[in-house]
């Protein structure tokens, strides 16, 4: 059946390939990405319609067929993968952080990627259950960018939903003197969504690591506050 259902996704997709948007996007990630070319929310409309065919199957098998449709490595298939991780939110267990955790190293070769997994499902697993925090810590450190970039976006749900500053401040401490560009966007994204409920604790951040702290990751920080405290901050 799984099968079956993956050819008649790919075959619907391939019906509305616009070959322009797939340039385009081709190119917005740098030829990272293989794709058909379908736009986003045509693709997720098109998952929230074929889900209705597998809801009634087992978490187990729904994350099955989920991995099949990542083993493509097609963009499209693996946004409805993701999308439909998300949907069994309501039937998370902490151990399912390890499954979330091989598709980053197996199948997000992409910021795009990353992001739409770690803010949606594993960042609703790791709010349903904030121990797992102390496994994004350890990602910090880890080789793969993605797991990198991963430690601090997949904190934004926790942040949009949660008191979680104190956790915050510490992944951005780890992540603090990372070279990669990617990272430092990651985390001073985690700060600036932050920066929304905690305005001054934020500011008070910057402005104490300001000296030290990657220019991209400061103007990312920043962009919610005040003006004229962005100039404070962005004041050499």
């Amino acid at each position: 059946m799984e099968n079956s259902l993956i050819t008649r996704i790919e075959s619907e997709l391939l019906e509305t390939v616009d070959e322009d948007y797939r340039e385009g996007v081709k190119n917005y990630f740098s030829n990272e990405i293989d794709n058909y070319g379908v736009r986003t929310g045509d693709v997720r409309k098109l998952a929230r319609r074929y889900y209705s065919e597998v809801k009634d199957q087992s978490k187990k098998d729904i994350f099955e067929i989920c991995e099949e449709l990542l083993e493509t490595g097609i963009s499209e298939n693996r946004t409805i993968a993701f999308q439909w991780a998300h949907r069994l939110k309501a039937e998370y267990e902490r151990d399912d952080f390890a499954r979330f955790e091989s598709w980053v190293e197996k199948y997000v070769n992409n910021w795009g990627a990353c992001d739409d997994l770690c803010t949606h499902a594993l960042g609703e697993l790791v709010y349903q259950y904030p121990d797992l925090i102390e496994n994004l810590k350890n990602w910090c450190s880890s080789d793969d960018l993605w797991k990198r970039r991963g430690a601090a976006v997949t904190m934004i749900y926790s942040i949009r939903n949660e008191e979680v500053l104190e956790e915050v401040f510490e992944i951005a401490d780890l992540l603090f003197y990372d070279e990669e560009d990617l990272v430092q966007k990651g985390y001073g994204w985690m700060l600036k969504e932050a920066s929304k409920k905690h305005s001054e604790e934020v500011f008070d951040y910057v402005m104490d690591n300001k000296e030290d702290m990657p220019r991209t990751s400061l103007r990312y920080a920043i962009e919610k506050l005040p003006e004229d405290w962005r100039d404070r901050a962005m004041d050499k």
